[in-house]
């Protein structure tokens, strides 16, 4: 595969993934309102993927679309890291995962931007995605300082999302290392405020990796399965 396709679909996945883990929550979240909040963040990453898929298919050039490529590639052909795929969890699980997330894409999409000389494309698809993520990322800082210094059982439940999803937060910088110190300081600052404790990164612990290239854990054949099952059962349809 041509490497910038790969580069691509790995940003394309992360989104297509993350916004089908947060629809789970349309009409199971705590309230109203926040019911339409995460349901419009996933629809945001959802358009994100669209666009990054949509240019994945044309630099490859083998006449494959948006369609194509989310709904009929098969699970070791999913670039996204594990991080998006794990099971949607409880409400601190989807918070924390949306605030590592979030400020992942928010510097990513920052540095994109800058690169407009270089590839414009793709700095057009960061630019439009970067007033999104910017909510995304104000949301999930809301909500994890609110659960952390809130009572004691939602403190527990944020410290759990924390320290159960932090060594998956390492395979975002295997190919974006420079940009983990920026990341640090803003989830540092989040963490600080909400009285949550930031996991040590000993160098033998366990560092989840591999979704890059196409190995993912036992949670995603069930999803695609989910996720894909429509469009393989009724191919070529038109709605």
């Amino acid at each position: 595969m041509n490497e910038d396709v790969g580069y691509l679909l790995g940003l394309a996945d992360d989104a297509l993934i993350a916004s089908h883990r947060l629809s789970e929550w349309s009409s199971q979240a705590h309230d109203l309102e926040e019911d339409i909040a995460l349901s419009n963040i996933a629809l945001d990453l959802l358009g994100q993927a669209r666009m990054l898929l949509t240019l994945a298919g044309e630099r490859e050039g083998a006449g494959r679309d948006e369609d194509a490529l989310a709904y009929l590639r098969d699970e070791r052909e999913f670039r996204n890291v594990q991080l998006v795929e794990l099971p949607r969890g409880d409400f601190a699980v989807t918070v924390v995962r949306m605030l590592f997330f979030s400020a992942y894409q928010a510097e990513l999409y920052l540095r994109l931007e800058a690169e407009s000389g270089e590839r414009p494309d793709l700095a057009a698809i960061a630019a439009k995605s970067l007033k999104e993520v910017a909510y995304h990322l104000d949301h999930a800082t809301r909500w994890t300082v609110r659960l952390g210094d809130g009572t004691a059982e939602s403190h527990r439940r944020a410290q759990r999302a924390v320290d159960e999803l932090w060594p998956y937060t390492h395979e975002l910088f295997e190919t974006e290392g420079d940009l983990r110190g920026a990341w640090l300081a803003r989830v540092e600052r989040v963490l600080a405020e909400a009285t949550l404790t930031r996991p040590a990164d000993d160098a033998d612990r366990f560092r989840p990796t591999g979704g890059r290239s196409g190995v993912h854990t036992e949670h995603m054949g069930y999803l695609l399965a989910e996720m894909q099952h429509l469009h393989r059962s009724h191919p070529g349809a038109v709605w």
